[in-house]
């Protein structure tokens, strides 16, 4: 089975709705406009059961089924990111520093297109959630919805979503069993020393030289204090110290990320900084203070889930355009609070060849929305057919 014809049929209009909320971006929690924009979308849908207000500006519309059955559900993420728009397209951004540079107006379109098309055939039992989620990129939105009481509220039992990548081609799906995006922590370091005139460094504590020491000592973790085939990221990513060239400054930050799958190893780093930075602090006279937050957890997808996505994956795209067991990314996505909660699965849709995500010239590729409409569409269908 490729692309649902009903779906194929409504392709421009999936095209029309995307380039609309792409035009008209929004950060974060504040997805007003854009949950507005997609309840005016499902209530033309002739969809009545929609919720808004969780998590400030998310959404949960539902779609009856035609009898007793479990409820499934389906997420897509709204916002958008603080990046200047470079791509010269006649929608683009209007809001000035703010862009759709990840797709999640593609994956709101895609999901708005599965939405029409299972309201209009309601060929499954039980009844489908149709998740529509803010603050992904900043603020776990994902989480947010969860401690409201999404599962529980909407009786959810399995969860799934679709994330595009330009790493793929059009129409092709990649997911895996178990992990496939990282847990994401981030640090910074402060470090108190004594400053003074450059030409007299031994009348000082130079935060500098300690800061530039714990920032060398960071890399040790990964070389040397966890097992080689566990995937680890330790990156230490700002370093601001100084005004002058010939003053030793009293102070300095060092700041950072984290990238790990293993709840033990993300112990483990947090511990052996926290030794790193008392230690080089003492072994150059000066005091440092580590500041470590925790964020999204990793997301884990259920194996059996992942199969059975996988297997739908096949039935809208061919045996050869799936990746079943495919790479695990390092970047995080808070999908995986849901994926906490309930079993589930997350994959990536190729769009094909584009600026990378998160770029100022990145641009979601509307010929994909058919297979991730048509994808979570059928994955209703077969989860949940009519006996």
């Amino acid at each position: 089975m490729p692309v649902l014809n009903r779906i194929a049929g409504f392709a421009e209009e999936m095209a029309g709705w995307r380039r609309h909320l792409h035009a008209h971006p929004e950060l974060a929690f504040a997805c007003h406009d854009t949950a507005a924009f997609v309840v005016e979308r499902l209530r033309e849908f002739g969809l009545t059961e929609i919720h808004t207000g969780i998590a400030e500006s998310g959404l949960v519309a539902i779609i009856e089924g035609q009898g007793e059955g479990p409820t499934i559900g389906l997420r897509a993420d709204m916002d958008a990111l603080p990046i200047k728009e470079e791509t010269g397209l006649p929608h683009a951004s209007t809001n000035e520093g703010v862009m759709h540079a990840c797709g999640h107006d593609g994956h709101t379109a895609m999901l708005l297109g599965a939405a029409k098309y299972l309201a209009e055939t309601r060929r499954f039992r039980g009844r489908v959630a149709l998740i529509f989620q803010p603050a992904e990129e900043e603020g776990g939105g994902a989480q947010v919805m969860c401690r409201e009481g999404l599962m529980e509220r909407f009786g959810i039992s399995e969860v799934y979503a679709i994330h595009n990548t330009p790493a793929l081609p059009v129409g092709h799906f990649q997911t895996t069993p178990g992990p496939i995006m990282a847990a994401v922590d981030s640090f910074d370091i402060h470090v108190k020393g004594r400053g003074g005139h450059a030409a007299y460094p031994h009348e000082c504590r130079d935060p500098v030289l300690a800061g530039m020491a714990i920032g060398q000592a960071l890399q040790s973790i990964v070389s040397h204090n966890h097992y080689a085939l566990q995937d680890l990221v330790v990156s230490v990513t700002m370093f601001h110290a100084g005004t002058a060239e010939n003053i030793i400054p009293d102070t300095a930050t060092i700041g950072g990320t984290v990238r790990s799958f293993d709840p033990d190893v993300r112990d483990m780093v947090e511990r052996r900084m926290g030794e790193i930075v008392a230690g080089q602090a003492a072994s150059f006279g000066v005091e440092a203070r580590l500041d470590y937050r925790r964020y999204y957890p990793a997301t884990v997808n259920d194996p059996d889930k992942a199969g059975f996505a996988v297997d739908v994956a096949r039935e809208i795209s061919g045996e050869e355009a799936v990746q079943a067991e495919g790479w695990r990314e390092m970047g995080a996505e808070d999908f995986s609070y849901m994926l906490e909660e309930r079993p589930g699965a997350y994959l990536f849709l190729g769009q094909g060849e584009s600026a990378g995500l998160h770029h100022p010239a990145y641009e979601f590729n509307d010929e994909a929305a058919p297979y991730g409409a048509s994808f979570f569409a059928r994955l209703v269908e077969k989860a949940q057919p009519l006996a």
